[in-house]
Formats: structure tokens, sequence, C-alpha cells
């Protein structure tokens, strides 16, 4: 065989090899066009599943259908998109409310909140930019910074007053001037005193003798921003979780709703606040958890312990004692309802 055949046979059987290789390999590239590989970004992520379970934390999961992080996923080709600063894939960042922050788990929708309802108000509550700080009274920042997985605008005093159980009053405050309820802004103090700002603002002042309080006319009527700020104020001062038991009513977990409170009287004690709630299809229940602590510090929305990036608490996943990041609540009977 002369040189010039060999290498035309050499170029055919090139030409061949080429063509088989095209053959094979064109349906993986197809595969992958419809199904890349696309890793999530962010570090390790969760999610949970149509029955509950939870994800690996090592794998991507899926958003919940219908959310503003299915049309990401959707032009990624189906891989889970985070862009919040928390890691979690149910926090979009540009979220403005509690609402449009935080994603329903997949299966799951929020429940009907009736529109001048506590439910509505706090999901419809403006918080902070994705990823900010839990700050105190005096700006500084919270030495604890991963308990949280948002915060709330609401306002804070300059005084370390408005903390857990204060919060939760500031909460009930808001919502009561929100709907023009203002005769409904009163809580108890001690010696089964009631501090009522439809009083405090008709000029009558608390005044304090021993262990006992009692009111006295000191002042014309006066409804403005400042004297609602002295109520709340001196309500910080001599309410706390004592307070919030008196003003509330023990209830079942399975009837668990928006404006619960898991509460430990006590000095100290605690409460976090049931901000909102989704159900699924099946009847399965989930709730989010906000809570101020000592210092006073803004109102933040807790991660949920049993969950890396997921902070709704499911309640077939609740046991007792409940570990919340920095409490935990060892009985049920720590569930109760205000009676505002």
């Amino acid at each position: 065989m002369s040189e010039k055949n060999a290498i035309q046979i050499a170029a055919v059987l090139g030409v061949v090899v080429l063509t088989l290789m095209i053959i094979v390999l064109q349906p993986f590239s197809r595969f992958e066009e419809k199904y890349p590989m696309t890793v999530a970004s962010g570090s390790a992520v969760s999610g949970r599943a149509a029955d509950g379970s939870v994800a690996n934390h090592n794998t991507a999961s899926p958003s919940t259908a219908g959310t503003p992080a299915d049309d990401k996923n959707a032009a990624s080709g189906g891989a889970t998109t985070i862009d919040s600063a928390t890691g979690s894939p149910l926090v979009h960042a540009g979220g403005k409310t509690l609402e449009t922050r935080v994603d329903t788990p997949e299966g799951f929708t929020r429940t009907k909140e009736a529109k001048n309802s506590l439910g509505a108000f706090l999901r419809n509550y403006k918080m902070k930019h994705d990823g900010g700080s839990v700050r105190l009274y005096n700006k500084k920042k919270k030495s604890n910074q991963n308990a949280h997985i948002a915060v709330f605008k609401l306002p804070l005093e300059k005084e370390d007053l408005q903390q857990c159980a204060d919060s939760v009053m500031r909460v009930y405050a808001e919502y009561f001037r929100w709907t023009g309820e203002t005769a409904r802004i009163k809580f108890s103090l001690t010696d089964d005193f009631v501090a009522s700002y439809q009083t405090w603002r008709e000029g009558y002042r608390i005044v304090e003798s021993g262990n006992t309080f009692d009111w006295a006319k000191s002042a014309s009527y006066d409804d403005s921003e400042d004297t609602y700020k002295k109520f709340m104020r001196y309500v910080f001062a001599y309410a706390g979780t004592y307070a919030l038991k008196k003003d509330s009513k023990k209830v079942k977990l399975a009837d668990i709703r928006i404006g619960d409170v898991f509460l430990k009287a006590g000095s100290p004690g605690h409460v976090v606040m049931v901000v909102d709630m989704c159900e699924s299809a099946d009847g399965r229940k989930a709730f989010l958890l906000a809570q101020g602590f000592m210092p006073a510090q803004q109102f933040h929305l807790l991660k949920n312990p049993a969950h890396e990036t997921d902070p709704w608490y499911y309640v077939d996943e609740v046991s007792f004692p409940l570990r919340t990041p920095e409490y935990t609540f060892a009985k049920e009977k720590y569930l109760r309802r205000m009676k505002y």
C-alpha cells in the first residue's frame, strides 16, 4: 500500500469516527439543554417536599409554585434560585412586606384573613431591607445576628423599655391605631389596674401609691403622636410577661392563629408571637414566629432551628419543649391568645 493510499484511508476512518461521535453525543447535549445541571447559588440549602418532608441541606430544593422564585426557576431551567442574603429559597430580597418577603412552602397557601384583621395588618407590615441587622434601642447591633430571617420596621423607642412582652403590646397598639379602634389600646399593669390610652389622651395620668395605681386629671385632651408614645413608654415600664399572661387565655396548638403567643411569664420570662400562617390542601398548618428581646431591640422574624433555611414552624412537627433560636418553651400550656 502506498503512502498516499494510507493517508486517504486514515482520513475516511477519521470522518467515520467523528460522525459516530456526533450521533452518540447529540442526545446527551439535548438532555442537558432540557435539564441543565445548575447548582443553586449560595451555601447549603434546604426545602420542603409536597408531603412536608425536609430536603437534604446539601441539595437545591424547589420553591413554591406560583411565586416570584418560580419565574426565576423557569428561566434557569428549573434550578432553585436564592436571591436573599439569608440563603433561604423561601425569602425574596425584593419583598418590602412580610407577605412579599417570605413565601409559603411548596403545597401551602396563606390562610384567609379579613381585610382589616391583625393577619392582614402583619402581612402588609413593612420590613427592613433583606439581610438587615437587628438593632438595639441605642442603635447598636444585637450581639446575636443569627436568630432572625427578617426585621420589622416596628417603632422602637430610645430607652431600654420595649423588650419581648412590650413588643407584642406595641404590635397590638399599632394595629388598633391602624383600624381606628384606639379604645382597645389598654394593658394590665399590676394590682389589676388597666392602663387605657383612651383615658390617657383625655388628660388623665397614672399616679402610684405604693403598689397601687389610680387616675388623676392633669392635662387637657391630646391625641398626638407624642402623647401616644408617652403612654406606651409608661406601659413598657410597668407591664411585662406577667401582664400579658393576665390579658390572655390558654389555647390548644390545633387552634393556633395569627396573634397568638408562646408565653412564659417570669423574671425573666419570654414571649414570641405568631405573625403569619399557611395551610395545605390536606389541612396541615404552619406558622411564623417573631419576637422582641432584651435589651430592647427591633421586632424580628425568627428562624426555625429545625430547618436551616425554612423559617416556618409546622404544627404536626411541633413538640414540647418547643425550641426557638433564643428560647425554649417547655409545655403547650404556654400557647396563649390575647384578650384585647
